[in-house]
């Protein structure tokens, strides 16, 4: 990694004080989300159909199956909830906008409409496919919102970013639209997708997820100390050896691999990145080398939480947990916004 990202001198920071407390109770919940996760659906499942799924591999009863189907599904939510979780961190940090999420740069725009493409003009149906295709519309559409907001004077600052961000999620949505009216097969392969949900997780997603996950993780730890001076200011980074346009690139390029390898394999899920980096921040104050580790926790008990509730209000089918997330989501941030001052990055 560029010297300039990983080496530069920073200002000493300190263990925020209850990033122990925050950290416990982490794993208490986290240990919790995937108990009940495992425990609740169409059917409930007893401890000892856990147990028997868990570890009697030779025991075939009907709760035990269940469980043994419920894992890669359970799996799979924890990992989308850590790359939404340190994604937002990541995008919150590069726009120093502290209710920015990902789809901020329009990757959530970018990976939808070419996912829409590839749904009705190459006929794309697997997850292998979702996620490459999906890739390359976020990537494609953040070099453009980055070069656009390179113009001028001052490069890419964050306003400029955030400008041009949602001016480009604007016009590709246009053209969205414009590929579905008149697709009526494409529109309802699209909308299952659209909806967000954690439901079709099997161990061939949890592992082409995996290499996608390690990267950005790589990319955000590396990258943490940088940010934390660029929220400074530019000037102020500049002065300790940061190379600003670089950071942002390479920061949202780490943003780009975790949230559009989430949203190809589940769907465009909202709300998880600036929930869970936001209660993050309002916790242990806003040094990343903390926030980010955290806001991955967050993410994933959040993620799992969530899907489970669609699953017992949907009983006995289920709520997509792109739906659930939003109605948990949209009222707590709102109340967040309302009765807490948020902190300047």
């Amino acid at each position: 990694m560029n010297s300039s990202v990983s080496k530069t001198k920073q200002p000493t920071h300190h263990i925020p004080k209850y990033f122990g407390i925050a950290l416990a109770v982490g794993f208490i919940l986290l240990t919790i989300s995937v108990v009940i996760s495992f425990l609740f659906g169409s059917k409930v499942v007893g401890i000892d159909g856990i147990i028997d799924g868990l570890f009697h591999p030779s025991v075939d009863s009907y709760d035990a199956n269940i469980i043994r189907k419920r894992i890669p599904r359970t799996v799979f939510s924890l990992l989308c909830g850590v790359a939404l979780g340190v994604s937002g961190a990541l995008m919150q940090s590069v726009t120093r906008n502290p209710l920015a999420d990902p789809s901020i740069l329009g990757v959530n725009t970018g990976a939808a409409l070419f996912v829409v493409i590839g749904i009705a003009f190459f006929n794309i149906s697997s997850a292998n496919q979702y996620i490459w295709i999906a890739l390359v519309g976020a990537a494609i559409t953040t070099v453009i919102v980055f070069g656009i907001g390179s113009m001028g004077r001052n490069g890419a600052t964050p306003i400029k970013l955030v400008l041009a961000g949602t001016a480009i999620s604007a016009a590709l949505s246009s053209f969205v639209t414009a590929i579905l009216i008149p697709r009526s097969h494409t529109m309802d392969q699209f909308r299952f997708w659209q909806v967000g949900s954690v439901g079709s997780g099997s161990w061939d997603s949890v592992l082409t997820f995996i290499p996608f996950l390690v990267v950005g993780m790589l990319i955000a730890i590396l990258t943490a100390p940088a940010l934390n001076a660029m929220a400074l200011g530019d000037e102020a980074a500049t002065s300790l050896g940061v190379k600003t346009g670089f950071l942002r690139f390479i920061s949202s390029f780490g943003a780009v691999l975790l949230c559009g390898a989430a949203t190809a394999l589940a769907g465009p899920i909202g709300f998880i990145g600036l929930l869970s980096t936001h209660l993050m921040r309002l916790v242990l104050g806003s040094d990343l080398r903390f926030v980010i580790p955290m806001s991955a926790l967050s993410g994933a008990i959040l993620l799992t939480l969530s899907d489970v509730v669609g699953r017992l209000i949907g009983s006995p089918g289920e709520l997509e947990v792109g739906v659930v997330t939003a109605f948990i989501g949209a009222p707590l941030l709102i109340t967040l916004a309302i009765r807490l001052k948020v902190s300047s990055i």
